[in-house]
């Protein structure tokens, strides 16, 4: 039997991973896509607004050419994790149900892509949920949202040359990607219910936002919302008044949202004004025993409150919980996994070294 079957692999669930390798408990990670399946899924010349260094994990150096890094070279770097670590990852296996048995362990059932109906079963002492939030948007519920040219993802602008494009959002992808339509010949108008973009938009891209809004290179409505999406035109409505914006291409980039599903059949209660999982923040064990969460999906509604560098440790708690269950004392839990961090935001991940077995 598995001491730990993860649900996730994205960089916070491959950290746990790691830190249940370092450990010697038995574990396996499970990912409905490929490895750091939303980070694949990010625009492809996006670069993170965190510096390589609060992104790594397990101990593997992250080298990226500069501070912050690109879509490809995280990509790069976490597949070079689960390969020099050699974690036990299985890909393109999404977790469908998630029991807890009269012996308080732990039944997953799984569904392979390539043989959905064969499905999986695993046993195991515990259970850990890291799966983001990223294949959630937030949508707007407005007619038209599912009409073939509108996209809640955005990946480049190559496409949209020549094109009215209307981006709907006032965050970081929102901005990116009308500047990326922009610089790729396409005609943009930003929409946002905001009074302006948001003051947490990338210090190094505003400027140039900023700059092409000025110049009436990038065209904006703020204050608006989205009334309804027809096949040519994006309807919006600003004090009392209404204006159709034509446009080929439509981004809706208003974020997204973790999904509680299998933590809500499993007994895991949520919070229903935050939309947060009830856990001990010290341990990240949720109501029912043995069931842990990592990463953003222990966020609810503010996604923003968890990101991959301080997700990472959220491992290294589960991992210290599952071996003090075992009887080890503090300093011994210091000595095989390495300590919590004093300052959930230190730059440096914990002295990390692959130790014994159990």
């Amino acid at each position: 039997m598995l001491e730990l079957v993860i649900v996730g692999g994205g960089p916070c669930g491959l950290s746990c991973a790691a830190y249940a390798h370092k450990a010697g408990l038995p574990y396996l990670v499970l990912e409905k896509g490929s490895i750091v399946h939303t980070i694949a899924r990010f625009p492809t010349d996006m670069r993170f607004f965190s510096t390589a260094l609060r992104m790594s994990i397990g101990g593997v150096p992250f080298v990226a050419s500069e501070p912050h890094p690109t879509r490809k070279e995280a990509l790069d770097y976490y597949r070079q994790v689960v390969h020099t670590l050699g974690l036990a990852v299985r890909t393109f296996e999404e977790v469908t149900a998630i029991s807890r048995e009269a012996d308080g362990t732990f039944r997953v059932v799984s569904r392979p892509h390539r043989r959905p109906e064969q499905p999986n079963e695993y046993r195991a002492k515990a259970v850990v949920v890291a799966t983001g939030y990223f294949d959630w948007p937030n949508r707007l519920g407005v007619p038209g949202e599912d009409l073939p040219h509108v996209s809640h993802y955005y990946r480049e602008g190559h496409a949209h040359y020549g094109q009215r494009v209307v981006v709907v959002g006032g965050g970081n992808s929102a901005v990116e990607a009308a500047l990326d339509l922009y610089r790729c010949g396409a005609q943009v108008t930003l929409v946002h219910r905001g009074a302006d973009v948001h003051d947490k938009v990338k210090p190094w891209v505003l400027p140039f936002f900023r700059s092409r809004v000025r110049k009436g290179q990038i065209a904006t409505r703020f204050g608006t919302r989205v009334v309804r999406i027809e096949r040519d035109a994006v309807v919006v409505e600003s004090a009392g008044r209404q204006e159709a914006l034509a446009a080929d291409a439509v981004y809706l980039l208003t974020g997204f949202r973790p999904h509680h599903a299998l933590l809500a059949n499993l007994g895991v209660t949520i919070d229903g004004q935050t939309g947060a999982p009830v856990y001990d923040p010290a341990t990240m064990e949720t109501n029912v025993p043995g069931a842990y969460v990592a990463g953003v999906v222990a966020a609810g509604h503010d996604a923003n409150r968890i990101f991959i560098e301080n997700g990472r440790f959220h491992g290294l708690k589960i991992v210290r919980h599952r071996l003090a269950l075992r009887g080890m004392s503090a300093a011994e839990l210091d000595e095989r996994v390495g300590p919590l961090p004093t300052d959930p935001d230190e730059l440096e991940d914990p002295t990390f070294v692959v130790g014994r077995a159990l």
